[in-house]
């Protein structure tokens, strides 16, 4: 074996550093809370805040993009499941969860909001973390349809944009201080549900 050849097994072989991981997703974060847009973020920005090399980050991530969404996905927190037994529960169970997850949350999401509407490369990152949280909820009113619960001919994207516009307004926001928080989501759900709950 040559040397070149044993360096190059021996480096592909080493354990990536779960510390330069965590510093790497942690710098992210820090710049966009800061102010700093998406479009602006770049490699070198995040390697210097984060005390790495660049070249540790394209080990872990093929560009900009992906590196993007994985510190905003670590953000934002897996998608949750509904739980409960009907769908009143399901929904009270998803919508609580709304802008939930690091604390950090509160300060970043602010700033990306007018890169969402100005940067094609932040509202496709946003779509690409909330798209599951969606399709929870659409799951959640489907059930609900096949059980009897909430009306057939409701249209489905309208109900989880209503039933997620007020939470994450307020979480988000800081929309009305007269809001309880805790109780909003329950609040919502029964508005909602008074409107499209099947018939008894």
């Amino acid at each position: 074996m040559t040397m070149s050849h044993a360096t190059d097994t021996a480096r592909a072989g080493r354990p990536r550093s779960a510390r330069a991981h965590e510093a790497i997703l942690d710098a992210i974060l820090e710049l966009i809370a800061e102010g700093m847009s998406v479009d602006a973020l770049s490699i070198e920005a995040v390697a210097a805040r984060a005390g790495v090399g660049k070249a540790t980050i394209y080990r872990r991530w093929p560009n900009k993009q992906a590196m993007l969404s994985e510190a905003v996905q670590e953000l934002k927190g897996p998608a949750p499941h509904p739980v409960g037994t009907g769908v009143r529960e399901r929904l009270i169970s998803l919508v609580s969860k709304i802008a939930a997850g690091d604390e950090r949350a509160a300060r970043i999401f602010p700033c990306m909001l007018p890169e969402m509407l100005r940067s094609q490369a932040a509202y496709e990152l946003w779509q690409e973390i909330i798209e599951p949280r969606r399709e929870m909820m659409r799951e959640v009113l489907r059930q609900g349809i096949a059980d009897g619960e909430v009306r057939a001919e409701i249209d489905i994207e309208a109900v989880c944009a209503v039933l997620t516009g007020p939470v994450l307004v307020s979480r988000v926001m800081r929309w009305n201080p007269r809001l309880d928080d805790a109780a909003l989501p329950g609040q919502v759900v029964d508005v909602v549900l008074s409107g499209i709950a099947a018939p008894a």
